[in-house]
């Protein structure tokens, strides 16, 4: 697959200076000798995908296992259409394999395993199982490994890193109508410019403690110049911080180089941890040894003499003293085997073809699905979420002007999976390591078979 991106310059940003992923798609299709709405273009595509035989590394759902399934609607031994990495990841397969070399430590060992190994490659006590994933969280969200913490929840961590906003202002007695300061897209738009971001925390800085946004916006799928804004909020005097739930996994990350000051995500979307899974929190080495946390656990405790009980609390340095209590063994075996998938390749490999995915799918998209017109002479299908792919990851998030739950329950027959957000629009999310072009060509015509069926 040729090259459409370069990474270049100190922090590696991806500049696309080659050709934009659209662009490359239509020269696909004229070298094929074939129509970009053409199905052979999709198996091609996925003939010459360097980082197909990634599927193969997870377990895809059979149409046949599906709930809500017509059976006079699927072919029941296909794999389903799962596009759906935004909210839930699919199970690598080595998943079984680390949980049960940890429900087999218990078996045999009980509470040893707290503290002793069973002599097999990458084993690990359970009071460091979470150190394991350290280094292989790093790369992913652009880090040292010092400054990575495998921990609770998203939400908990959002708390103890005191930015989930409007209950800390609560909490803490404030009106959050004068205390919180909200940015909307310009009326008429639902896309954030990175201008008006900027101008206003150069207008609202100086009175602002923390600064928090999202990686990418879990509504409209739109990537945010997070390097510019933490620039900007830090000259200003502003923490910055930013849930990255969506962004993980997703697009490539450097909060290291980009200063970010503190972030948290999740690991069941995009890293394939399973449901409710261990979380992630990143603070910068900068704030090692300045930043305490507020509250305290005995997990966070350093761990020398953690076992003392002599009520002394002597914090760990960074994210460790966040920690509140041990880790399990069992959630840190599900994120370490997706983990390790992750270390096979790279999150610029990842990207590239993400750029491709999505830029196929907009195409598809907009060649197959203008029809059939409301009234007024409209499209019933607008794509959210900025056509420029540097602003925006592997979500396109579909408005339609049918009723999305009813085009929900027809995909649903069909064996298609995504996810719906009111009050009209589909997320749809084709990920790298387990999507093929063929899932979003299969997708699109299955998505205008439903519309056909939904009563306009």
């Amino acid at each position: 697959m040729d090259s459409i991106i370069r990474y270049i310059g100190p922090n590696k940003r991806a500049k696309l200076i080659d050709s934009h992923p659209a662009e490359l798609i239509a020269a696909k299709a004229k070298l094929f000798e074939c129509k970009i709405t053409d199905e052979e273009l999709s198996t091609r595509l996925d003939e010459e995908d360097p980082l197909g035989h990634f599927r193969e590394k997870f377990h895809i759902p059979k149409m046949r296992d599906l709930p809500f399934t017509d059976p006079e609607l699927i072919s029941p031994d296909d794999d389903a259409v799962y596009l759906c990495g935004n909210s839930l990841g699919l199970q690598p397969k080595t998943t079984r394999m680390f949980v049960e070399k940890e429900l087999n430590k218990w078996s045999k060992w009980g509470v040893h395993g707290h503290e002793h190994v069973m002599h097999e490659d990458g084993d690990l006590p359970w009071a460091h199982c979470d150190e394991a994933l350290y280094a292989l969280s790093s790369t992913i969200v652009g880090a040292n490994s010092s400054e990575i913490g495998i921990m609770n929840s998203l939400s908990v961590n959002i708390h103890f890193l005191l930015y989930i906003i409007e209950s800390q202002l609560n909490h803490r007695g404030y009106n959050t109508s004068e205390a919180m300061i909200c940015i909307k897209p310009r009326e008429g738009e639902t896309m954030l410019h990175t201008k008006d971001i900027l101008d206003r925390i150069n207008e609202e800085g100086d009175s602002v403690a923390i600064i928090m946004f999202s990686g990418v916006q879990y509504y409209t799928g739109q990537l945010f110049d997070m390097e510019s804004i933490t620039k900007a909020g830090q000259k200003k005097g502003c923490i910055v911080a930013f849930d990255l739930a969506h962004a993980v996994g997703n697009v490539p990350l450097h909060l290291h180089d980009w200063g970010v000051d503190f972030a948290s995500w999740c690991t069941y979307k995009y890293l394939n941890s399973g449901a409710g899974c261990i979380a992630g929190v990143f603070i910068h080495e900068k704030h090692h040894h300045a930043v305490k946390p507020t509250l305290t656990g005995w997990w966070g405790h350093e761990h020398a003499t953690r076992f003392n009980m002599d009520n002394k609390m002597v914090s760990s340095p960074g994210p460790d003293g966040f920690r509140v209590s041990n880790p399990s063994g069992v959630l840190c075996a599900c994120l370490h085997a997706s983990l390790e998938v992750f270390s096979m390749t790279s999150m610029e490999a990842i990207r590239e073809k993400s750029l491709l995915l999505t830029a196929y799918l907009e195409l598809l998209l907009k060649r197959l699905l203008p029809y059939p017109p409301r009234a007024n002479g409209d499209s019933c299908v607008r794509i959210l979420t900025p056509s420029d792919p540097m602003q925006r990851g592997a979500q396109l998030s579909i408005w339609l002007s049918i009723p999305v739950q009813s085009v929900k329950v027809e995909l649903e027959k069909r064996a298609v999976v995504c996810d719906e957000r009111k009050p009209n629009v589909l997320r749809v999310s084709p990920v790298v390591l387990y999507n093929s072009f063929h899932d979003v060509y299969k997708f699109v015509h299955l998505l205008k078979d439903a519309m056909t069926v939904v009563k306009f």
